[in-house]
């Protein structure tokens, strides 16, 4: 053993910087911000004094900080469930061959690649009451306009809508992948078995591919539930509280009033929920593995 140790040392010895690294930019982050959790600590009046289980009371009772947890569940259900159909629909689109498939996937695939900043730019554009494209077409039919980020009830969707459009490609990507993956012979096996185009979607394509599928609601699960640049572009979680967020609630504790226990409480329930999350999705993507 001690032989195989010397033998592979130089190997350890490469490692060990990026793991170095790693344990520092991950580990130790995660380790402070839970032990902060424990803490009153305003880094402006650099007041720090022990706080037990306070923290984590005071927030679960905290109306903005409930409000900010429901609006984030109905994001990140919301765009998570449509990215995901959206892709997996044109991935069976683009299964097949059309002219002008090379252009259209460049099309389709382009959103992902622009900066969200840009992004968002563009979408506010759009979304003007006076003078943007969406209510001018309105205006055309013959509709009202619609005060997509003024509009308490509306803010929130539109917020949604701009998610949609840049992340679908993920989906799209990944799903269509393990479609090109699956064998011709298997779609002609289950047609000469009198399988209809629906059926051999819902009883053949999606158990195959549930594993990729199980995947991208897992990513973009994860990466809508901790939205925040958006939001913060967009309608910097107004109007009101309509589209605060709980990462838009841990910036204004922690960058804002400088309460880092508070905004380290909140981190900490963030991450336990994502871990929870993951841990359900990752069983069930090991157990479609395994069958």
């Amino acid at each position: 053993m001690h032989r195989d140790f010397a033998r592979n040392r130089f190997y350890y010895l490469i490692l060990f910087p990026a793991f170095a690294v790693i344990v520092f930019l991950t580990v130790y982050p995660v380790i402070q911000v839970f032990v902060n959790s424990f803490y009153k600590y305003n880094y402006l009046n650099d007041v720090r004094l022990p706080y037990g289980f306070t923290n984590y009371v005071t927030i679960i009772k905290d109306d903005l900080f409930r409000t900010a947890f429901a609006n984030t569940i109905v994001f990140s259900v919301i765009a998570t469930a449509v990215e995901v159909s959206l892709g997996f629909f044109l991935a069976l689109l683009f299964y097949g061959f059309f002219p002008g498939k090379r252009i259209a996937m460049i099309i389709v695939v382009f959103p992902m690649m622009v900066s969200t900043m840009v992004i968002c730019a563009v979408w506010r554009t759009l979304y003007q009451f006076d003078i943007g494209l969406l209510n001018y077409l309105l205006k055309l039919a013959g509709i009202a306009p619609v005060g997509w980020l003024n509009d308490p009830h509306v803010a929130l969707f539109s917020v949604i809508l701009v998610d949609i459009w840049q992340w679908t490609p993920f989906a799209f990507i990944i799903v269509q992948a393990g479609l090109l993956s699956i064998q011709r012979e298997v779609f002609e096996a289950a047609s000469i078995d009198g399988a209809g185009y629906f059926q051999t979607i819902f009883r053949v394509t999606i158990p195959i591919l549930w594993s990729q599928i199980l995947l991208v609601i897992l990513l973009r699960t994860i990466d809508t539930f901790r939205i925040f640049a958006k939001v913060f572009a967009l309608t910097g979680g107004g109007p009101g509280n309509s589209t605060e967020t709980v990462s838009m609630y841990i910036y204004r504790e922690g960058f804002v009033y400088f309460n880092l226990g508070r905004a380290s409480t909140v981190s900490v329930y963030t991450l336990a929920v994502i871990a929870l999350i993951a841990i359900v999705y990752i069983r069930q993507i090991l157990k479609g593995d395994e069958t």
